[in-house]
């Protein structure tokens, strides 16, 4: 079954092409990197997956759901990580994640319900009542991703969501997001960096608009280094 799919999806600013006939399939319970260097067009695609921006030509299907006709049942499937922070500063862990739930109509003892387990899942209990503000970057993203998952979505985006992360805590959230594809959940993972991705990951190369390369990392790879082979094709530094 396919988590996510996207056929011939094209984007333009103004004369720039950000998108050109980009094609992918992420199956359900995949992890799949999308990596590519910065301005490659990564946020565009996130920014047409999660239909802020609307693509003129091509389509996209999100656990079985057709974004263009179905946008409501499509974008019930998604949970979202951006690359910069969206919490509200001021409040709680626990306000912040109250009043998302509020916005996916959960309240009472359902909304209870799916907040304790999201902090349980990412070790954020002892958190809830600190102010975002007053969180390190690492349990921002925590925050960040048990938000995502209130809803219990089936395909999970985040868009280079260790940016600003130290190692330790870029390790951690790579871990569990690979950890959230083995429980069943369809994991994009946006990022500039050959070490976020492990050689079973699906991986996909986007460079100028372009898909360059889909496949397992390790097939991508080849007999180089992912790093080495990145710097290849791209010219960018990873």
């Amino acid at each position: 079954m396919t988590g996510l799919e996207a056929t011939g999806l094209t984007y333009s600013y103004g004369a720039k092409k950000a998108l050109e006939d980009v094609s992918f399939s992420v199956s359900s319970g995949a992890f799949c990197a999308l990596l590519g260097p910065n301005g490659a067009g990564k946020s565009t695609l996130f920014n047409l997956l999660t239909r802020l921006f609307v693509a003129p030509e091509g389509r996209i299907i999100i656990a079985g759901h057709d974004l263009r006709t179905n946008p409501r049942a499509a974008l019930a499937e998604l949970g979202i990580v951006f690359q910069q922070t969206t919490l509200d500063l001021d409040l709680t862990v626990q306000q912040n994640l109250n009043y998302f739930a509020a916005l996916h109509g959960l309240s009472g003892r359902a909304a209870r319900a799916h907040i304790d387990a999201a902090l349980d899942q990412l070790d954020m209990r002892e958190r809830a009542g600190e102010k975002a503000r007053a969180l390190n970057g690492g349990h921002r993203r925590r925050s960040e991703i048990a938000r995502a998952l209130l809803h219990d979505p089936s395909v999970l985006l985040l868009d280079e969501p260790t940016v600003g992360l130290d190692a330790a805590a870029r390790a951690s959230i790579t871990d569990y997001a690979h950890t959230l594809a083995d429980q069943g959940k369809t994991v994009l993972w946006a990022t500039h960096l050959t070490d976020e991705v492990r050689p079973d990951d699906d991986l996909i190369v986007l460079h100028r608009a372009k898909v360059l390369a889909h496949g397992k990392a390790r097939d991508v790879a080849g007999d180089m280094s992912l790093k080495d082979r990145f710097l290849s094709m791209t010219g960018a530094e990873a």
